[in-house]
């Protein structure tokens, strides 16, 4: 679906693991676990936002290269080791990805396709809301008695 570069975007990341663009530019090497495959969400838009969120197969080289980069705490960062702030970002590597492509899109946008990306899979939607950390229409059953481990959410990011 997509071309492999070196230096992979973080909207891959965004594809292949459904966090909200803040999230990922927030995401701190010290929450990326590569040997099990996830990373956590501590600070998010909702409470359903703080979650472990599977890393796939096809983008795990990349946060494998990222994660040894640099002497940065953060995942993704600035040529000089900073965080990334939205703006910086989306002018520097979003808005110019998108004009080649032709496109008009927002990061939020990557959310959406892999939520779509995830249902044409055919992967439960407790299974999506947990991955993406959405409650929206979950029942009691499954806010509170499903209990899906890293190990079955690995497995359906991989559906994609």
């Amino acid at each position: 679906m997509f071309c492999v570069l070196p230096h992979a975007p973080a909207q891959w990341e965004q594809f292949y693991t459904g966090v909200r663009i803040s999230e990922l530019l927030d995401l701190k090497k010290e929450n990326v676990y590569l040997d099990e495959q996830y990373f956590d969400v501590l600070a998010s838009k909702t409470e359903n936002g703080i979650r472990k969120v599977p890393i796939a197969d096809k983008v795990l080289p990349f946060f494998k290269a990222w994660y040894n980069d640099t002497y940065s705490e953060y995942l993704l960062h600035t040529e000089n080791g900073e965080q990334f702030k939205y703006r910086n970002y989306y002018d520097s590597y979003f808005l110019p990805l998108m004009t080649n492509l032709g496109l008009e899109q927002t990061p939020h946008c990557c959310r959406h396709t892999c939520i779509s990306m995830l249902a044409e899979a055919h992967v439960s939607q407790t299974t999506i809301k947990k991955i993406v950390g959405h409650s929206g229409a979950m029942t009691l059953t499954e806010r509170i008695y499903t209990h899906l481990d890293i190990e079955e959410l690995v497995n359906a990011i991989n559906k994609i």
